[in-house]
């Protein structure tokens, strides 16, 4: 199972704009320097998340961007759907994994279920859950979740 490099870092952004959410707007060169991402390559992301309406930009001198939505009302996977990442290519199996233990039918049905069990969890955990979890280390188990405030 793997996460592109697009959908790791446009979770680790929106972090960064959720936990800076009380100082205003953010510049992508704030989170840029904070997170070694790129400028560029946020802009392209910014993009995407804005246009989902996730977040909203704004111009000028003290402008950057800001969350749409309180950090509780935004799921993780909210945000890779955003930046267009397919949920599906997490579950896949590696080509180099065999998968001869069951017909091809049965095996695709199983990676199809996994799948959706991994866009279930993702969308059961909020961007605030997410910071939650990045500040405390605790584990965010299935049946144990519950929507936090921002």
């Amino acid at each position: 199972m793997k996460l592109s490099t697009k959908g790791r870092y446009a979770i680790t952004a929106m972090m960064e704009l959720a936990l800076r959410h009380k100082q205003g707007p953010v510049t992508l060169a704030d989170i840029s320097v904070e997170q070694s991402i790129s400028v560029s390559y946020l802009e392209q992301l910014f993009a995407q998340l804005r246009k989902q309406g996730l977040v909203t930009g704004l111009r000028g001198p003290g402008g950057g961007y800001c969350l749409r939505r309180p950090a509780s009302e935004i799921s993780i996977a909210d945000i890779l759907r955003a930046v267009d990442e397919s949920l599906e290519s997490i579950a896949q199996p590696s080509s180099a994994v065999p998968v001869a233990v069951a017909p091809r039918g049965q095996s695709l049905l199983l990676w199809d279920q996994l799948s959706h069990q991994i866009y279930d969890y993702l969308d059961s955990i909020s961007l605030a859950q997410a910071i939650t979890l990045k500040d405390t280390g605790a584990a965010l188990l299935p049946g144990n979740l519950q929507r936090s405030a921002a």
